[in-house]
């Protein structure tokens, strides 16, 4: 089973609908249950998907260097796509990651599924719990 926060599965849907009829592709990344503030009954190693990196960062060293710098250290394990053909799976042509979670229009809860890199349905857990506040140091 994988789990995501409700907040981002909310952010996700939205995004790929704004963008249809194009696709979307973006790194997810986790944060361990046992960081949240709150109490979220999983153990507390259990990953949570709870950011997204916007497409395109750390695009231009990526091209130069071929290092990616656009994913934090450790993150990354997950991605998000959308078929806006409506096929709810993996395809030959996504982005693969560890997990992979497909949304296909209307883009609602309904209309999403998450999946191993061969192609294989996991089960999703979507959790109402925010992860820890970040902020950069001053």
């Amino acid at each position: 089973m994988i789990h995501v926060t409700r907040d981002l599965l909310t952010v996700l849907l939205d995004h790929a609908a704004e963008r249809d009829p194009d696709e979307t592709s973006l790194k997810l990344s986790a944060t361990r249950a046992g960081e949240f503030d709150e109490e979220t009954d999983l153990d507390p190693a259990t990953p949570v998907l709870t950011h997204f990196t916007p497409a395109g960062v750390g695009g231009s060293v990526n091209a130069v260097f071929g290092v990616d710098i656009g994913t934090p250290v450790g993150r990354g394990g997950a991605r998000f796509v959308s078929h806006p053909d409506g096929f709810l799976g993996v395809s030959k042509t996504d982005d693969l990651a560890a997990v992979v979670l497909v949304a296909v229009p209307p883009y609602d809860d309904d209309a999403l599924a998450a999946f191993d890199r061969a192609g294989d349905g996991i089960e999703l857990g979507v959790l109402d719990a925010a992860p820890p506040e970040e902020s950069l140091p001053e």
